[in-house]
């Protein structure tokens, strides 16, 4: 009976975190959830969609994370990053990798990092940045940004619990029927729009802090 009594708990707990509105984290060995179509794409990639599955590498001390994605246009490369909020402005990002889709729209990835409630970005304080892509529309910055706590002088971690994926380029935006916008989601920073996102979560409590492995 006790057994069957916290297998039901477990299996609640699964489904409170994989409805897109989890609060706070419960310790697991792994959690699912779904990305929704962004609002730049809503229109011209109705169907967008795709499911996100954490797992733990216990022995690694570090978290796969799959993503398989579909109803996206065939053949196009796109840029996978996790980031602060999920929409505009985004906050704070970090670039984890591409995803391809084949000739059914449909395309998956595997990724190795850290994905879960511990997961930040600090800038602990203001340093020269390396200016590898110099050239407009979006050329590196001279220095990073230096990121502050509540008293405006300690340097504070930001937690980035959102995901966000882009095209690759503006121009394979504008062949699937989407905005031609640049952005700089991606690897030399003229990516196209994003297509994919976590804002079926809130902006403050997005699917990685769900996962306590």
């Amino acid at each position: 009976m006790a057994k069957r009594i916290l297998g039901t708990m477990a299996l609640i707990c699964g489904l409170v975190l994989t409805t897109g509105s989890a609060t706070h984290a419960v310790a697991a060995d792994s959690l699912s959830f779904n990305m929704v179509v962004s609002s730049g794409a809503a229109t011209c990639l109705p169907n967008a969609t795709a499911t996100v599955t954490l797992s733990s590498l216990r022995k690694a001390s570090v978290e796969k994370m799959v993503v398989k994605a579909s109803g996206l246009p065939p053949k196009t490369d796109f840029d996978f990053f996790v980031i602060q909020v999920p929409n505009k402005p985004f906050g704070l990002a970090w670039y984890q990798g591409d995803l391809e889709t084949n000739g059914k729209g449909k395309g998956s990835q595997t990724f190795i990092g850290r994905f879960q409630i511990e997961t930040f970005i600090i800038g602990f304080g203001v340093a020269d940045a390396p200016q590898t892509f110099p050239d407009p529309p979006f050329p590196d910055a001279l220095q990073n940004p230096e990121t502050l706590g509540p008293d405006g002088v300690t340097p504070g971690p930001v937690q980035t619990y959102h995901l966000g994926m882009w095209f690759n380029s503006a121009t394979d935006a504008q062949n699937a029927g989407c905005p031609n916008t640049v952005t700089p989601f991606n690897g030399v920073h003229n990516a196209g729009i994003q297509v994919l996102n976590t804002s079926n979560f809130p902006d403050t409590a997005g699917p990685l802090s769900g996962f306590t492995p």
